[in-house]
C-alpha cells in the first residue's frame, strides 16, 4: 500500500513567504529605478529644458509594481493597517466569526479585482502605452501578479481562521530573509 504525501501547511506558508519575498525584492528594485527616473526627469526638465515621456511612463510602471508586488508580504505578515477597535475586544465564537467575515471580505476583494482586471485587460490589453508602445498586458502585469499572490495569502489566512489556527494577523511573522 502506498501512502500519499500531503504537503504540510508549514510548507505552504514557507513557499508563499518565499514568493512574497521575491516580489518584495522586485518592488524594491522598481522603487530604486523609479526614484532614478524621477530625478532624471527633474534634471531634464529644469536643466536641459526637455521632457522625457518615456521616463514618465516607466516611472508609472514602477509605481504600479511597487504597490502591487509588496502587498502580498504585508498581508502574510499582518503588516497592513487595520482597525481592530471591535475585533480585538470580541472573543470566542463571535470573535472567530468576525475574523472569518474579515478574511472573506479580503477574499471577495481579491475576486472582484481579479475578475475586473481580467475584463479590463480583455478590452485594454490590445492597446499599447503612448511613449514606449508597451502592451497594456505587460504594463498591468505587476498588478495582476501581485493580486494573484495576495489572493493565495488571503486563502491561507482564511484557512487558518477556519481551522482555528492562530495568529491570524500575521501568518508568517518575523524578519524578511
Amino acid at each position: 500500500m502506498t501512502k500519499t504525501h500531503n504537503p504540510s501547511p508549514a510548507g505552504a506558508v514557507l513557499v508563499l513567504e518565499q514568493a512574497c519575498c521575491w516580489f518584495e525584492r522586485i518592488a524594491i528594485a522598481m522603487l530604486l529605478f523609479t526614484t532614478f527616473l524621477v530625478v532624471l526627469q527633474v534634471f531634464a526638465r529644469n536643466v536641459l529644458q526637455i521632457g522625457l515621456p518615456w521616463a514618465d511612463e516607466l516611472a508609472r510602471y514602477g509605481g504600479l509594481g511597487i504597490v502591487y508586488l509588496a502587498i502580498p508580504l504585508l498581508l502574510l505578515r499582518g503588516g497592513h493597517i487595520s482597525v481592530d477597535l471591535i475585533s480585538s475586544r470580541v472573543h470566542g465564537r463571535l470573535g472567530r466569526g468576525l475574523r472569518l467575515f474579515n478574511e472573506l471580505m479580503i477574499l471577495g476583494f481579491c475576486g472582484f479585482f481579479l475578475v475586473g482586471g481580467y475584463q479590463f485587460l480583455l478590452k485594454a490589453g490590445k492597446f499599447v502605452t503612448p511613449a514606449l508602445r508597451m502592451p497594456n498586458l505587460v504594463f498591468y502585469l505587476p498588478a495582476m501578479l501581485g493580486i494573484a499572490l495576495f489572493s493565495m495569502v488571503a486563502i491561507l489566512r482564511f484557512w487558518r481562521v477556519l481551522s482555528s489556527q492562530e495568529p491570524v494577523a500575521g501568518v508568517a511573522e518575523g524578519p524578511t530573509p
